[in-house]
């Protein structure tokens, strides 16, 4: 595909659709960019634009985020029709999905409605849609060009790009629209009457605080007329225009099993237990040792070479290239393989139309502790990343609501922890480390659903918010979106790698080998930079099991990035990959050791509940205020902190005793909490009267 210049644009066109229809996959086809495509609000929080070229035309293809109608429900929604009504001279593709045309044709009359110039593309996604249309047909009713596609395959293409340079004029009116707005007997609007009047008729408050209308002289049922006129004029559409298989959409036999409410939440347990199975034991840790030795034979032994033949073994450049460079960057390599397929496995349930339905499950529980189904999203996403997870937090209607769902998203592990997960968890537990793995996973989500509990009773109650959830139909992911996402994915952490993690990897290199005077220990002997400064820290995580300064040092590089903290204790025990960073975290002589599997627990507690890293704190400084991330930090730190000593504690006490001794301690006391808890609430209930009928 030939580049197109920025600069040379002439003109934009317009990518508007509900969401789940393909439109970011058809943005990708026609631009060759590779945006997240995925089944959930929040995917496109922004409209966003790339050149491309139409039979050497250059236009630019504007992707908004997806809407249902042009009445906005959420801050996405409001974005894209803000976009929309800024824009309404440029041309518009507004992308329908072929198996569910009835619901997508109420945005197209919308769109018709406010006099847009529309092409509209009936997407064809799967090999059997559940619909057929005339478009021929269609487009004689409409009045606007109506195409047919296949966004994957590219089926339709050159069409669509014919019809974009044709000049199309201002669409004609639906037949209903007249006729509604003489209900707006009263309102008076020179441009674009029966649009404004059907969305006063419809009351939106946008637009009637914006046309300084209100609702007075309008009929108790006008929003009811307008639906009935709408979908009566799709109905119609049907009866001459859609051929249904008498399928329902994303309707499946698999949900009786998938979205039962007592099988739900164990088979996605076990799914997940599988997954971690695959990246971090099996095929992972075999793809990640073949990496790691191939790395340290080829690399590794080159930079040793050159670097001894350039500087001397005794040089303090030879160490910053060896440990910090080569030595940092392999260990970090290393995990490559785990990272990309846990990012594959996460991609493919996503596609497969799985997670909405966890999503779906999960609403009930969610909503009881004042968090909605979009929450469930941005938290869902932070798993891969919270810095890019915070930012879907932004489509919450309500304000508290977002602040609250940004919050607490670090507390979801991201892929950033996974390293730290897999080095230390399996140098002291094993094959048991994928529970331990899972465990923390669930700790993270319970931690988070704990606060937002407390929140919500004390400083952060939020109101009721609007959440509409659609069911994808369960599909298998194309062998080159398979692809797609492992190239992105490796990519992407390949590029972090290549900058911030071989920066931050010099940096504490350099604080670990030289002195206050600037002296390189090797040479002059003495106590580092970094080693003053963990020694200050290293008594305040004594009481949680790690109290060296190494420890202690590694948690304050983590907070530039989580990844840091391994490739800084492999630098700080002098070694080069991930099993001699195992075998060394045992051993009293190195700089990060512990003393029990207690303390090396107690160290993922810590490192998966404090502060997230520094972009993720400057995203959530930018969405939700400093004063909210300030807080949001301490309260993290301190929420980190006690619940370590807690675990740590409970670990000792297992070690000493046994795991059914203090679990049963443990089950006593929780049977006694919950009686107190009783009692209270019986003391506190009023009692009814007895005998006497009618009394308030």
């Amino acid at each position: 595909m030939k580049k197109v210049c920025e600069k040379e644009i002439l003109k934009e066109v317009l990518l508007v659709g509900n969401p789940n229809t393909g439109k970011t996959t058809l943005f990708n086809l026609l631009t060759g960019a590779n945006e997240h495509v995925g089944n959930w609000h929040g995917v496109t929080v922004e409209e966003k634009g790339r050149p491309f070229l139409c039979n050497d035309q250059k236009l630019k293809l504007v992707d908004l985020p997806g809407i249902y109608s042009m009445s906005a429900l959420s801050y996405e929604e409001q974005v894209a029709i803000d976009y929309l009504r800024a824009h309404d001279k440029s041309k518009v593709i507004n992308i329908c999905d072929a198996s569910n045309i009835e619901r997508n044709l109420s945005l197209t009359l919308g769109l018709l409605e406010y006099g847009l110039d529309v092409v509209l593309v009936i997407n064809c996604m799967g090999a059997h849609p559940l619909c057929k249309v005339d478009c021929k047909k269609l487009s004689s009713i409409l009045g606007i060009p109506v195409i047919e596609i296949n966004a994957k395959t590219g089926q339709g293409i050159e069409r669509l790009k014919s019809s974009l340079l044709q000049p199309h004029g201002e669409p004609p009116l639906p037949k209903y629209a007249k006729s509604l707005a003489k209900l707006c007997q009263n309102f008076a609007c020179q441009s674009r009457r029966e649009f404004f009047a059907i969305k006063l008729l419809e009351k939106d408050e946008k637009i009637a605080a914006e046309k300084n209308f209100d609702f007075a002289g309008l009929p108790s049922d006008s929003i009811s007329l307008v639906a009935k006129e709408r979908y009566d004029f799709i109905a119609s559409i049907k009866a001459s225009c859609i051929k249904s298989s008498g399928k329902v959409y994303g309707k499946s036999k698999l949900d009786k099993v998938f979205l039962n409410r007592f099988l739900a939440f164990p088979i996605f347990l076990l799914i997940l237990c599988g997954v971690f199975y695959l990246t971090f034991f099996s095929l992972g840790k075999w793809l990640s040792e073949l990496l790691s030795s191939l790395v340290d034979s080829t690399l590794g032994s080159f930079a040793k070479l050159a670097a001894g033949s350039l500087f001397g073994e005794q040089s303090w450049l030879y160490g910053l290239v060896c440990d910090a460079l080569v030595g940092g960057t392999s260990t970090v390599l290393s995990f490559l393989p785990q990272v990309g397929l846990l990012f594959l496995f996460l991609s493919l349930l996503e596609d497969s139309g799985y997670l909405s339905r966890v999503a779906f499950a999960s609403e009930d529980i969610f909503g009881k502790l004042g968090l909605s189904g979009k929450s469930i999203y941005t938290l869902l996403m932070g798993f891969g990343c919270s810095t890019t997870a915070i930012l879907t937090a932004r489509n919450m209607d309500d304000k508290k609501a977002k602040i609250k769902t940004a919050m607490l998203t670090p507390y979801m592990s991201c892929s950033a922890k996974f390293p730290i997960y897999v080095v230390i968890g399996g140098a002291f537990f094993g094959a048991s480390n994928v529970f331990v793995i899972l465990g923390l996973y669930l700790l993270g989500l319970a931690v988070a659903l704990l606060l937002s509990y407390i929140y919500e009773k004390t400083i952060l109650k939020s109101k009721e918010q609007s959440f509409i959830l659609e069911f994808p139909p369960y599909r298998w992911s194309g062998i080159k979106r398979v692809f797609s996402v492992l190239w992105e994915n490796i990519k992407t952490f390949l590029i972090r790698v290549g900058s911030l993690l071989i920066a931050m990897n010099v940096i504490v290199w350099l604080l670990g080998n030289f002195s206050f005077s600037f002296g390189y220990l090797p040479q002059t002997g003495g106590e580092s930079m970094l080693e003053s400064l963990g020694k200050i820290l290293a008594p305040v995580f004594a009481p949680l099991g790690f109290g060296s300064w190494g420890a202690a040092s590694a948690l304050v590089a983590g907070f530039i990035a989580k990844e840091v903290i391994i490739s800084s204790i492999s630098m700080f025990n002098l070694v080069s990959n991930s099993g001699d960073i195992a075998s060394s975290l045992s051993d009293p002589q190195s700089m990060v050791f512990f003393a029990s599997p207690a303390a090396a627990l107690s160290f993922l507690v810590f490192c998966l509940l404090y502060c997230p890293c520094i972009s993720s704190t400057a995203v959530l400084g930018q969405e939700i205020g400093k004063k909210w991330t300030a807080f949001a930090v301490v309260v993290q730190l301190c929420l980190a902190y006690l619940t370590t000593l807690f675990v740590y504690n409970l670990a000792l006490a297992v070690e000493k005793f046994g795991f059914w001794p203090v679990a049963g301690v443990i089950a006593v006391f929780v049977v006694i909490l919950i009686s107190i808890f009783k009692i209270i609430g019986a003391i506190k209930k009023p009692r009814a009267c007895r005998g006497c009928k009618g009394c308030k």
